[in-house]
């Protein structure tokens, strides 16, 4: 096994029904099911995961929210999901705490990092909400962030795709897919992997990322085993 303490990172739209958004609780079930198998490996788990399915800060200005309340909302659909993934690793076995960045103790732990590394040390699945805390930061820099904190040996994006393209593949059957890029190449060819804030920050810390296609067949225990799934940025 190549990676021994991971971060997840998904965006909040894998988890979405349809256009409309939501939850999908099959998806979670199956997302869920995979973890579980990463984690009877002994492998250490951490997860950032989006609130685009319920809403994205970013685009609330249309609809006349200013950016710093929307991001907000935004922080607390990332709970949402965190606590909708919680109680579907719980069912199915999976010890999981949810540590936030805002505080709401009725709800999740907050986020200290000595705590989170305990947990993850303890075996638990711990799942990371509330962003950084701030607005104007996405979940992808908050996923950088936590992995640097609690010393992961990896991010792993989980997306639609099975990698990072020059293109829109689902728009371009022409694109080409990259097995694996440098950072800065990410950084200067604006390709869209993570936000620059992220990226920067793996960057930095020599931290590699592995953007995978989460619906693939047993993806994510491939990814963890090293085989070459996806894309990986170093």
């Amino acid at each position: 096994m190549r990676f021994e303490r991971i971060l997840l990172k998904f965006s909040g739209e894998i988890l979405a029904r349809d256009e409309s958004g939501g939850i999908d609780f099959e998806k979670l079930a199956d997302y869920s099911k995979q973890i579980a198998e990463v984690k009877s490996l002994g492998t250490e788990i951490g997860i950032v995961i989006g609130g685009g399915n319920i809403l994205r800060g970013s685009n609330s200005d249309e609809h006349g929210i200013d950016r710093v309340t929307a991001d907000y909302m935004g922080m607390l659909a990332t709970v949402i999901n965190a606590l909708a993934f919680q109680s579907a690793l719980e069912r199915i076995g999976v010890d999981t705490r949810v540590l936030t960045a805002i505080k709401m103790e009725q709800l999740a732990e907050p986020y200290i990092k000595r705590r989170a590394i305990r947990h993850l040390e303890k075996g638990r699945v711990v799942i990371f909400a509330g962003g950084t805390g701030n607005p104007y930061f996405t979940t992808d820099t908050a996923a950088a962030l936590r992995a640097i904190e609690i010393e992961a040996d990896v991010v792993m994006k989980g997306t639609k795709v099975d990698g990072v393209y020059d293109g829109d593949p689902m728009k371009d059957a022409g694109a080409k897919r990259f097995e694996s890029l440098a950072y800065i190449d990410v950084l200067n060819r604006r390709l869209k992997v993570m936000d620059a804030t992220a990226i920067s920050l793996c960057m930095e810390n020599r931290l590699p990322i592995v953007v995978f296609k989460l619906t693939g067949e047993n993806n994510l225990l491939r990814v963890v085993r090293g085989e070459p799934v996806g894309t990986i940025v170093s």
